[in-house]
């Protein structure tokens, strides 16, 4: 396979935020067509994890929070950030314990995705978890989450209608939906 070369040229950079959880920066580069510009990059400190949990009914839980970065409701699949070093499985299997209480004896990984690559380096990678085992959430001191407990179908057809827009749980639902033949 032949090796694509990056077509923009970095000139300099600087670092514009940071905070626990990401870093800001914005470069002065060359574009593609020899033109000066700048590009802003928005850097995540950790990598998105989203998790699929499904009961042997094909029974599912999503999680409804408020987003305050969007200023609405969302309903989502239960997901987190894992630090860049540890490993996803391991990120993966805290978040759905932290989330919804339950722990998977079957993983999946599903995905590997990058949201609005255009503006930011953040990586995600979505399971899928079956074999479950309920037990209690244990939510962080930012979370005021709420479990629904739905079938899968249910949840794919929130999905269609529109009425969940993040773009990991939508990933991730028709992924699976992909691999259950739904």
């Amino acid at each position: 396979m032949e090796e694509i070369k990056n077509p923009w040229q970095k000139l300099s950079g600087k670092l514009i935020y940071e905070n626990p959880w990401i870093r800001v920066e914005e470069d002065q580069v060359i574009n593609p067509t020899g033109g000066r510009g700048i590009y802003g990059k928005v850097h995540f400190k950790n990598k998105a994890i989203g998790i699929i949990p499904l009961d042997e009914h094909q029974n599912t839980w999503l999680v409804g929070q408020y987003r305050y970065a969007l200023d609405e409701y969302s309903w989502e699949i239960p997901m987190g950030g894992g630090p860049i070093a540890q490993d996803i499985l391991v990120s993966a299997q805290r978040e759905l314990k932290e989330e919804t209480g339950l722990t998977a004896q079957r993983w999946t990984r599903m995905l590997r995705i990058h949201t609005s690559n255009s503006v930011t380096d953040e990586e995600g990678f979505i399971f899928l978890a079956q074999e479950l085992t309920e037990g209690k959430p244990a939510f962080d001191e930012t979370e005021d989450l709420v479990l629904k407990k739905l079938p899968f179908t249910e949840a794919l057809e929130m999905v269609l209608q529109g009425k969940i827009t993040d773009s990991l749980s939508i990933a991730g639902i028709l992924k699976a939906a992909r691999l259950l033949n739904i």
